[in-house]
């Protein structure tokens, strides 16, 4: 069996994780660049835990210019087998309001020049990810969060839009009209790579704001999101540390396949495999490469 390893992402107003413990910090490095900083590596209770802001330590990073493959890389190379990804994000709905935690379960994926991949030309893959978010992770932050007594929301459409403007009118009416829940600028490639390196994943996302849409709100600005996010940066780390600390000690399988994403998924016939790309694979698809 493989010991769990809870990896967390912090976004906008998450920079650091309170409650961990007997902390390190290690630069991992990644074939794929620099990652957003160096991760945190410590344990909350019996689980150990791998911490990574996404934006890096003075929010230096925009949305687009993470580096999300080195990212999920290097929690890979750490030994991340389950990702709870931290994000402020716009609401379209009037009871998602902000200061709400939404647990979505879907991506939009509406971001363009981004790496949303590791594979490709030389080597070829394919994997399965009509459910993004592995539904036993899910569970146990809805379980944490009852515990600590937070609101959650459970389920819903993240759409992801490039930024790093906020959206216009006109597309704020069109993602509410087309029925999305909450819309951010991370997630996507965080999901879809995580689920190629066979990492559960799973969202909790931090609404901020209205979005636009809403005629009795003010259009969002990041003054507004700054402070609703660190305002709820407390219960964020609260919730991560009661998930933590009731943590499984080994692996499980996830329903939604995360754990064996690349069964079946290569396509490249062996002898055709780029050797340099398939090097740079030896984290993400060593697994099912080696085999």
């Amino acid at each position: 069996m493989t010991a769990a390893v809870l990896g967390v992402i912090g976004g906008s107003g998450v920079y650091d994780l309170p409650g961990l413990e007997d902390i390190r910090e290690e630069a991992i490095a990644s074939p794929w660049g620099e990652p957003s900083d160096a991760v945190r590596i410590g344990r909350i209770g019996q689980t150990k835990v791998v911490f990574l802001a996404r934006h890096g330590r003075g929010h230096r990073l925009s949305p687009s210019g993470i580096n999300y493959r080195a990212n999920i890389d290097v929690l890979k190379r750490a030994g991340v087998t389950d990702i709870v990804a931290i994000s402020a994000c716009g609401s379209f709905r009037n009871e998602l309001h902000p200061g709400l935690f939404v647990l979505v379960d879907q991506f939009v994926d509406r971001t363009h020049g981004r790496a949303s991949s590791f594979f490709g030309n030389g080597c070829v893959a394919h994997v399965p990810f009509a459910h993004p978010v592995g539904p036993n992770l899910q569970k146990r932050i809805v379980d944490a969060a009852a515990a600590e007594e937070i609101t959650v929301h459970k389920g819903g459409t993240y759409v992801c839009m490039e930024g790093p403007q906020f959206s216009s009118l006109a597309e704020s009416k069109t993602y509410k009209a087309a029925g999305y829940d909450v819309i951010g600028m991370t997630n996507l490639p965080e999901a879809k790579l995580a689920r190629e390196a066979e990492i559960t994943f799973a969202t909790i996302a931090m609404v901020t704001d209205f979005d636009c849409w809403h005629p009795n709100h003010d259009d969002v600005d990041v003054a507004s999101v700054v402070a609703v996010a660190r305002a709820n940066a407390d219960r964020a780390a609260r919730l991560v540390a009661r998930l933590a600390r009731d943590f499984p000690s080994e692996r499980e399988d996830c329903p939604a396949g995360s754990h064996r994403a690349l069964d079946g998924a290569i396509m490249t016939a062996e002898s055709h495999r780029d050797p340099d790309l398939i090097a740079k694979l030896d984290a993400v698809a060593g697994r099912v490469l080696k085999a």
